[in-house]
C-alpha cells in the first residue's frame, strides 16, 4: 500500500451542502447538557478547558461517576459466585447493564451482548473465535480505514492459518470504492470486517450495502462501531452482521468495558479466547466443557463498576435521543470543516459532506507540525489529538505521517470551533 490519494480540494468542503442549523440558533449552541459533564468546569493551564478529543473517550457525565463511587462505597463484590447480599446486588447491576445494552443496541437478547474490557478485547474475541472456521487460503476483507483493533487482530489470524487478507479500496474523498467490491470479494471470502465509522477521516461506512455483498459470497461479518455507537442511531437487528463491538468509554461511559453482540447461532460456535472461572460448566483435572454464551466469554472477574455505571450513561444518551445526538454533531461537524476550508493552505480529509461524517474532522497544517500544534493549543486549554490515530496503514496512503484530529461529544458548542479555528491561526502567527 505505497500509492498517495490526493486529498478534496477546500472548495469540496466550502461548497458542500451545508444542514440547517439543528442545534441551536446561531451564536448561541451551548451543547447538549454540557452543565452535566464536571470535566468541563476545569481549567487547563490556567484557561477554561476546551475538549475535543470525544473520538479517543467521551467525558462522563456526574449521573455515571456517582454510580462508579455507589457501586465501590455499597455494593462492591464479585459476579455470579457469592449468595450474600452484596454478591446478589452486584451480579444484579451487571446484568442489568447487559440488558440495558441490548436495548440500546437492539440485540436479539441479553444473552446476545458479552461483556469485555474494551473493543479492542471485543474483535480480538472475533478474530481469535472464529479461527476454527478457516483453512489456508481463505480470504478475509478489510478496509484501509480500520483502527488498529480491527486490522491487526485479523493479521496475527492471517498468520497463523495462512490466510488471505484483501482490502477494499479507498476513494479519493474518503469514501470506500464499493464499485471495485466485486474484484476483492470471491468464493473464498469468508469473513468481512470494517470499521462503521472511521476514525481519521469520518466516513460513515454504507454498512447495509457492505454487509449484503458479504452475505452475496456467504461471508460473515463483523463491524467496528465504536465509533457509532452513542453516536448515531444503531440496530443490530436491523443491521444484519454477525458480530459487532464497541466500548463504553466512547459512549459517555466508564473506560475499562465493552461489549461484543452477536447473533445467538454465531456466538454459539464461536470459541472462546480465554480460559478461567466464571466461563465453564465443568472441570476436571484433564477436561473442561465451557458455559452457554455470553458467560463463556467472560473469563475471570469482571470490572462490574463499570458495568454498574454505564446504564446511567445510556439513560442520558436515551433522554436526548439518537436523532438529536446525531444532528448536533453533524451541524459542528459542517461548522468546522466550513471554518477550516477557509485558512488557506490547510488540508482536510474525508468526505466534504457532514451527513457523510462522523463527528470528527481530521486535518494538516503545512506551516505547523501536528505535534507542535497539539502542543500550542494545550497551552491554550484546547484538547485535540495529533499522530496516526491507531492508523498507520490510511496515513501512509494518505501520505502523510499523522494528522491533528478534532472531534466532538454531546458537550461540545460553536465556542469550541471558535477557539480552535483561532488557536490555529494564532499557532500558525507564533510559528511562522
Amino acid at each position: 500500500m505505497t500509492s498517495t490519494l490526493a486529498a478534496p480540494s477546500l472548495a469540496d468542503y466550502r461548497d458542500a451542502r451545508r444542514p440547517p442549523h439543528v442545534c441551536c440558533a446561531p451564536g448561541t449552541c451551548p451543547g447538549l447538557f454540557r452543565e452535566a459533564f464536571p470535566v468541563l468546569q476545569r481549567r487547563v493551564n490556567g484557561k477554561p478547558l476546551i475538549y475535543l478529543d470525544s473520538a479517543a473517550t467521551t467525558q462522563k457525565p456526574e449521573a455515571v461517576l456517582r454510580a462508579l463511587d455507589a457501586f465501590y462505597r455499597t455494593s462492591n463484590a464479585n459476579v455470579h459466585r457469592g449468595l450474600h447480599t452484596l454478591a446478589d446486588e452486584a451480579t444484579a447491576a451487571y446484568e442489568e447493564c447487559r440488558k440495558r445494552v441490548a436495548r440500546f443496541v437492539d440485540a436479539p437478547s441479553p444473552a446476545s451482548v458479552v461483556i469485555l474490557r474494551n473493543a479492542t478485547a471485543a474483535l480480538n474475541l472475533a478474530a481469535a473465535g472464529l479461527e476454527d472456521r478457516l483453512q489456508p487460503g481463505d480470504e478475509l476483507l478489510l478496509t484501509p480505514m480500520e483502527h488498529h483493533a480491527n486490522l491487526v487482530p485479523w493479521l496475527m489470524l492471517a498468520k497463523r492459518r495462512g490466510l488471505i487478507v484483501r482490502h477494499v479500496p479507498l476513494a479519493a474523498d474518503g469514501t470506500l470504492d464499493l464499485a471495485a467490491l466485486p474484484t476483492v470479494l470471491g468464493p473464498r471470502t469468508r469473513v468481512v470486517s470494517f470499521t462503521w465509522v472511521s476514525n481519521v477521516l469520518g466516513t460513515v461506512n454504507p454498512v447495509e450495502r457492505l454487509i449484503e455483498a458479504a452475505r452475496r459470497v456467504g461471508a460473515l461479518v463483523v463491524v467496528d462501531a465504536a465509533q457509532a455507537v452513542g453516536h448515531l442511531p444503531v440496530s443490530f437487528r436491523d443491521l444484519g452482521a454477525d458480530l459487532m463491538a464497541f466500548s463504553a468509554h466512547k459512549a459517555y461511559g466508564p473506560m475499562g468495558l465493552g461489549f461484543l453482540v452477536g447473533r445467538p447461532d454465531v456466538l454459539a460456535d464461536l470459541k472462546p479466547l480465554e480460559g478461567g472461572g466464571e466461563m465453564i460448566d465443568e472441570v476436571t483435572l484433564d477436561s473442561v466443557t465451557f458455559a452457554p454464551p455470553p458467560l463463556r466469554f467472560e473469563a475471570g472477574t469482571p470490572n462490574v463498576a463499570a458495568a454498574a455505571a454505564f446504564p446511567a450513561a445510556l439513560d442520558l444518551l436515551e433522554s436526548v435521543g439518537a436523532a438529536r445526538v446525531r444532528e448536533h454533531e453533524v451541524e459542528l461537524t459542517g461548522i468546522l470543516l466550513e471554518r477550516l476550508a477557509s485558512i488557506d493552505g490547510l488540508r482536510l480529509f474525508g468526505p466534504a459532506e457532514p451527513a457523510a461524517r462522523g463527528g470528527l474532522v481530521s486535518f494538516l497544517d503545512p506551516l505547523v507540525h501536528p505535534h507542535d500544534l497539539a502542543a500550542f493549543l494545550d497551552a491554550e486549554g484546547i484538547a485535540i489529538r495529533t499522530g496516526h490515530h491507531c492508523a498507520q496503514p490510511l496515513h501512509r496512503l494518505l501520505g502523510v505521517p499523522g494528522t491533528a484530529r478534532a472531534s466532538f461529544g454531546l458537550y461540545s458548542n460553536r465556542d469550541d470551533i471558535d477557539a480552535l479555528v483561532d488557536g490555529i491561526q494564532t499557532a500558525r502567527s507564533f510559528f511562522g
